[in-house]
């Protein structure tokens, strides 16, 4: 794909933000367990907070390739502030823009946009993962409001978000019609983090397992129809699985920089390793695919961008660039040798940050589900 003018501006503008404001600072940033939030009002500004919400509440409303492009530049220098980034655009502020009412878009929007808030989506429970239909939680109406219990786990930025998007159980007896969505605050009382996880990868956010216990939530934070929450949750499966695509060609992309620059001066039997035709040759596949995983994520965003079903797409894309960059960063490591398992060199921090794109936004076994059931339609 060729990018526009447009596109290849955004691309830049992130990428020298990203290695100005952001790569100096990553070794410090996981050790503290994340960076300052005054680095999310530093993304909002330069619209990186809401890239496709409508300007007129913040957003910068951009489309999914430029958002995208984006994310791969973000997660360049590191991953879990590209899935802070990841989460407060889509779902959360994806949802709330799609779904919400005329009063939720114009109290949350501009904050999440800003960077002022960050978002947080609640939807896996310890029992449930890829089966998002089985989730307990529930929301039982009481007047004007609904009193929600229930245990979430696995919930990036659950302690550091101020605006949490709920999956919950309205009508255990309407099955998947009985789910419904909320997007309430996490200063409510009822909101209770407890436990905080200690993670391989991504330690520059936070992932939390949350309980309800008697929260409160009025009915304006409702986001939606009652009864179609599960559909409104899903309905950003695609968007998410573009952006973790990108997310791993970011990672892979700089692990295939770092290996280069390590082959170049790294000298064995009198010449640069990068010399040698085994060195040259795996950087050159390790290239190759990255290269292919750009295009297929940037494949499933112009299709989702012309409003043309992205599903199989997506789960093409996240399927084939997440297994891909474990693949170029265990590479990575083994051009660096024994210095590559050492924290010296950043490529085991990008080897530990890219394993997870694999799992979350449904696991490699989910994609290849997806696709499977798309396989009638896919051209042979």
């Amino acid at each position: 794909m060729i990018l526009t003018n447009d596109q290849e501006a955004i691309r830049r503008l992130v990428r020298d933000f990203a290695n100005a404001r952001i790569a100096p600072h990553v070794r410090e940033w996981e050790l503290q367990g994340g960076p300052p939030r005054s680095l999310y009002e530093e993304m909002g500004s330069i619209g990186l907070m809401g890239m496709t919400v409508d300007p007129s509440y913040g957003g910068s409303g951009l489309g999914f390739i430029s958002y995208a492009l984006a994310m791969e530049e973000i997660s360049a220098v590191d991953g879990g502030i590209s899935n802070m980034m990841s989460g407060n655009n889509s779902p959360v502020a994806a949802a709330i823009a799609a779904h919400g009412s005329a009063e939720q878009k114009e109290r949350i929007l501009p904050l999440l946009c800003s960077g002022k808030w960050l978002g947080s989506f609640h939807l896996t429970e310890p029992h449930t993962g890829s089966d998002a239909s089985a989730i307990t939680t529930r929301a039982t109406r009481d007047g004007d409001q609904f009193i929600l219990n229930g245990h979430k786990a696995f919930i990036t930025g659950g302690g550091t978000s101020d605006i949490a998007m709920i999956v919950a159980v309205t009508n255990p007896e309407a099955g998947k019609s009985g789910i419904s969505t909320f997007v309430t605050s996490t200063a409510n009382p009822g909101y209770q983090v407890i436990g905080k996880e200690q993670k391989l990868g991504h330690r520059t956010n936070d992932l939390c397992q949350v309980q309800f216990d008697a929260m409160q939530v009025p009915d304006s934070d409702l986001l939606g129809p009652e009864g179609r929450g599960l559909a409104i949750a899903l309905s950003n499966l695609s968007i998410g699985r573009i952006a973790v695509a990108a997310q791993a060609v970011g990672g892979a992309r700089q692990a295939l920089r770092l290996a280069k620059e390590y082959a170049e001066v790294r000298e064995t039997f009198g010449k640069p390793i990068i010399e040698h035709q085994t060195i040259s040759f795996l950087l050159a596949e390790m290239a190759t695919k990255i290269e292919v995983a750009r295009q297929m994520y940037l494949h499933a965003a112009a299709l989702h961008d012309a409003e043309q079903d992205s599903a199989a797409a997506a789960s093409m894309a996240k399927l084939f660039a997440s297994e891909m960059a474990e693949w170029v960063a265990s590479k990575a490591i083994q051009i660096h040798g024994g210095a590559g398992f050492l924290e010296d060199h950043l490529v085991e921090k990008i080897y530990r940050d890219v394993r997870v794109y694999q799992l979350y936004e449904g696991t490699s076994e989910i994609q290849k589900l997806v696709i499977s059931r798309h396989l009638d339609s896919l051209e042979m």
